[in-house]
């Protein structure tokens, strides 16, 4: 029989078999951002043969997302020092989904790699996975990055937007792009207009570096010490104005977005107004410093802890702080701080932790989502353009609203398109290896339409 089929009848034999094969997935990871992804995955598992083990140092959160899937999905107690652990179960998969934090995944890489298992994650390419790239290329091996929100989302949603005025003859000139997980209206209590959806820790470290991005032709640098003082401010219909400030290194992402022409570049973060102001107080005091470790801490309060960044003086320590600031402290500023108890000798809890460590400790407890609290993804692009000799501008904005604090808008946007991403690649919908960003249609098209099924849908609107 088989001497009988055609060479491509035996060719789609093949591939249907090996896609039959990968049957065993492995998620390394099942905190905050994870839930949607392991709901979605667990949903296709029966329909696609596959196999589910999750990860985890909490054995018992894991099996209660499980339990109506045991026979299909299994709970593993994770320690992620566990190189031998790592590499057992990295070997008896097929396809491996990191959700641990970013500075982990190259271990977990390397290991896929001289597995031969294919690796998919939400967080940017570092420079250990890029050298990765070549020799995952020649092991037909793919390593998916950057398929989350932001890293994710936004990429797939503006090239689909930037491939679309290309093909109609169009040249765009200038991109912007900015993104927030914030917390909806309904759930909005707190002065900060802020709740931890995602790694408080990322949230606590943001800005640092250098931003790097080009505005009308002439290239820019922001550094830390002024990445909040130099912000835009973002409007979207029906949801108000927001703070935005630059990300990253915006200028690499020229040439993967195809722009390289264009004379605006900038990648940016979305806060509600105000919380940029109050949060470069942080920045001033060196209270985001994560680079040594201040013993003892449990000796203090936050009052001392605030006041031993400030100049000496016989005056109280927000008065102190009022002089410290200067022009850059107003009521707003001090009502956010008042709110986090910094001047009412709250006791710090912790023994020892650098002063990023004190201050997201704080946070956790002062910017928890509650039972039944929303959190809100919020993403809008702006594109200018020249068609036909005229000059057109066009902003594609995203709003997406949690179900709850567990099922939130964060977990959604960062798991679905991973997680549809990993079942197109599984189910033969894209064939590509190697390190790759869904900038490709191969990958962004079919994780698009899925998403708008899905309730994660871009409104777009030109702007005249």
């Amino acid at each position: 029989m088989w001497h009988l089929l055609s060479s491509v009848n035996k060719f789609k034999v093949i591939f249907a078999i090996q896609i039959i094969v990968m049957s065993k997935i492995l998620i390394i990871g099942a905190g905050r951002s994870s839930s949607s992804l392991i709901d979605y995955l667990l949903l296709q598992a029966k329909e696609n043969t596959w196999q589910i083990t999750i990860a985890d140092a909490d054995r018992n959160a894991v099996e209660a997302k499980i339990t109506n899937y045991t026979d299909i999905a299994t709970a593993v107690e994770f320690d992620v020092t566990n190189a031998l652990l790592r590499e057992k179960l990295i070997a008896h998969a097929d396809f491996v989904i990191s959700m641990l934090p970013a500075f982990m995944h190259a271990d977990v890489a390397k290991d896929c790699v001289r597995l031969g298992k294919h690796l998919a994650t939400a967080s940017y390419v570092s420079t250990e996975m890029r050298e990765l790239d070549a020799e995952a290329k020649q092991k037909n091996i793919l390593l998916l990055n950057e398929c989350g929100l932001d890293p994710g989302i936004d990429h797939a949603s503006a090239m689909k937007v930037i491939h679309h005025i290309k093909s109609i003859g169009g040249k765009i000139t200038g991109f912007k792009s900015f993104c927030g997980g914030l917390v909806a209206p309904e759930s909005n209590d707190n002065p900060w207009g802020y709740k931890f959806s995602w790694n408080p820790r990322n949230v606590v470290l943001a800005g640092q570096g250098t931003a790097q991005f080009i505005d009308n032709g002439h290239l820019k640098f922001i550094p830390y010490n002024r990445i909040y003082t130099q912000i835009q401010t973002i409007e979207l219909e029906g949801y108000g104005k927001f703070d935005g400030y630059a990300n990253r290194d915006s200028i690499s992402y020229k040439e993967p977005y195809e722009l390289t022409d264009t004379t605006t570049m900038l990648r940016g973060t979305l806060r509600m107004p105000g919380y940029c102001k109050a949060w470069n107080v942080f920045v001033k005091l060196g209270l985001t410093d994560d680079t040594y470790k201040i013993k003892n801490a449990d000796s203090l309060t936050y009052t001392q802890l605030i006041e031993s960044f400030l100049p000496d003086g016989n005056a109280p320590v927000k008065v102190k702080l009022i002089a410290f600031m200067g022009t850059e402290m107003d009521e707003d500023v001090l009502t956010k701080l008042e709110y986090l108890e910094l001047f009412s000798n709250k006791p710090i809890l912790l023994k020892e932790g650098s002063p990023a460590e004190l201050l997201q400790h704080l946070l956790e407890e002062k910017w928890l989502l509650k039972p039944g609290d929303k959190d809100m993804i919020v993403m809008q692009h702006q594109f200018e353009y020249q068609l036909n000799g005229a000059y057109k501008q066009l902003n594609s904005s995203l709003v997406v609203i949690g179900d709850n604090e567990v099922h939130t808008a964060m977990a959604k946007t960062v798991g679905l398109p991973l997680a549809i991403s990993v079942k197109n690649f599984l189910t033969g919908k894209f064939k590509l290896y190697g390190v790759q960003i869904p900038t490709v249609k191969e990958i962004y098209e079919p994780m698009l339409e899925e998403l708008e099924t899905l309730g994660v849908k871009f409104m777009e609107k030109e702007i005249i």
